[in-house]
C-alpha cells in the first residue's frame, strides 16, 4: 500500500467521534456522537460492494483513511467512527486500525461508507 508522501497528499479534514451514552432526565440512555479529535487525512477508495442488507441491495464503499500517528489517533478503536468535516453526511465506519509500517509514522484504518453506524 502507498504511503502519503507528504502533507500534500493528506487533503481531506476527518473528526474522529467517539459514541456517548448518558441518562436524560426521566433515566433514559440517550447516545450520542462527540468529536474527539480533527486531523488531515487521505481516503483512498477500494472496490466497492453491493451485499444484500435486510432484501435490499445496499452500496458498500470500502475506503482507506491515513492520518500521522498521534496518542489521539493512537487511541482510535472499531467503536468510533470518521467523519468528514466538510461534508458531514459522509460517515465512516471504522472496521480496523493498524500501524502498517511499524514505525508509529501513520496509521491506516480500514473504514466502510453506506453502512449503519
Amino acid at each position: 500500500m502507498a504511503k502519503p508522501t507528504g502533507a500534500g497528499a493528506m487533503r481531506e479534514k476527518i473528526d474522529f467521534q467517539v459514541k456517548i451514552t448518558s441518562p436524560d432526565e426521566y433515566g433514559n440512555e440517550q447516545t450520542e456522537w462527540r468529536t474527539q479529535f480533527t486531523t488531515a487525512a487521505r481516503l483512498t477508495p477500494l472496490k466497492g460492494s453491493e451485499p444484500v442488507i435486510a432484501s435490499r441491495l445496499a452500496g458498500v464503499q470500502p475506503y482507506i483513511i491515513s492520518i500521522r500517528s498521534c496518542v489521539a489517533a493512537r487511541a482510535v478503536t472499531t467503536a468510533w467512527r470518521a467523519v468528514d468535516a466538510r461534508n458531514p453526511s459522509r460517515i465512516f465506519n471504522i472496521t480496523s486500525a493498524a500501524n502498517v509500517d511499524e514505525r508509529n509514522a501513520y496509521i491506516d484504518m480500514m473504514a466502510t461508507q453506506g453502512v449503519a453506524t
